[in-house]
């Protein structure tokens, strides 16, 4: 059981609530994204180990191949990557390949993710898919032509809203969001437009149109947000918010002490996004805070929460 020093972000987009309401500390005015749990080279998470700091990936492999569980014994590095996005302004609209694509043309994984609303201000929007099928040519031509917002689906969203980003759908996060992002150990984005945006140089942000136009899904887009539904446990209640191919994640609400359980299957990550208490197993007790990241091996076996929190736990 291990508390996770996170990677920080400074993209042009991001706004200072990371730094005000979830406890980041960084220099200058800019966090755009905290990397919570990543062992991926362009953002490695850190862990103090015995005395010593480890990258999490240098940890994972101190351990040996049980700490993944056996759902990820085949993965050389840590199978996701889970983040924390704060939006002052809107992102980029983009979209992410699939494993097929991202393997042969870019030499690593496609990128499948989900979304949670942590919060959002009046009036904010996601872009989530198209809101009509159109043809490459078309769809070309409207990125082209400037009129691309003409098909965007554009998806107003509130505080515990849930969205699976599956690869090939084009999307953005919109101004005044902050959400909770569990994702494949991926970085590959293909930029379709950025509002002719400038980088700390000057230059254009580079855009990836024809790469993004063999991968965009061009049906329109029909699910919305996810549902879910809550089990009580003792002590505690959970929210299934999203199971897929590559990642399951969970809501946990923890009223007073809650006994958890890890198997054989997986690690779990526990991303704390409201509350503080105190987190313990045979061998190791931490106290936990809003915006505390916590990586338990798949060994670990039992462990107990105390306090009033809610946890994202995430899963393969």
């Amino acid at each position: 059981m291990k508390k996770i020093v996170p990677i920080y972000k400074d993209y042009i987009w991001g706004g200072s609530r990371l730094k005000e309401k979830y406890g980041k500390y960084v220099d200058g005015d800019i966090l755009a994204e905290s990397w919570e749990l990543s062992s991926h080279p362009d953002g490695m998470c850190l862990v103090e180990d015995e005395g010593n700091q480890l990258t999490l990936k240098e940890y994972i492999e101190s351990q040996g191949e049980g700490v993944l569980g056996y759902k990820g014994r085949d993965n050389k590095e840590l199978p996701i990557l889970i983040k924390l996005i704060d939006a002052k302004q809107d992102l980029s609209i983009q979209v992410h390949p699939d494993d097929e694509y991202a393997l042969k043309n870019e030499k690593q994984l496609g990128k499948t993710e989900m979304w949670y609303i942590l919060e959002a201000e009046d009036g904010a929007q996601l872009v989530y898919g198209l809101n009509q099928d159109v043809t490459k040519n078309e769809l070309k031509y409207l990125i082209d032509n400037n009129k691309l917002g003409e098909v965007l689906n554009y998806v107003s969203v509130k505080k515990g809203d849930v969205f699976l980003v599956e690869p090939g759908t084009i999307h953005a996060i919109g101004k005044g969001i902050l959400l909770a992002e569990v994702q494949q150990n991926s970085n590959i984005t293909y930029r379709v437009y950025d509002y002719g945006r400038k980088d700390t140089n000057g230059n254009l942000r580079e855009l990836h149109i024809n790469k993004a136009l063999e991968v965009i899904n061009l049906k329109k887009m029909n699910n919305i947000t996810s549902t879910y539904e809550i089990k009580e446990n003792e002590g505690y209640s959970s929210k299934l918010l999203t199971q897929c191919t590559y990642f399951n994640v969970e809501l946990i609400e923890v009223e007073k002490v809650a006994r958890m359980t890890v198997d054989k299957r997986s690690f779990q990550s526990l991303l704390i996004i409201e509350g503080e208490g105190i987190i313990q197993n045979s061998s190791n007790r931490l106290e936990i805070k809003k915006g505390d990241s916590i990586f338990i091996s798949a060994e670990e076996k039992e462990y107990s929460i105390e306090g009033k929190l809610k946890i994202i736990k995430s899963t393969l």
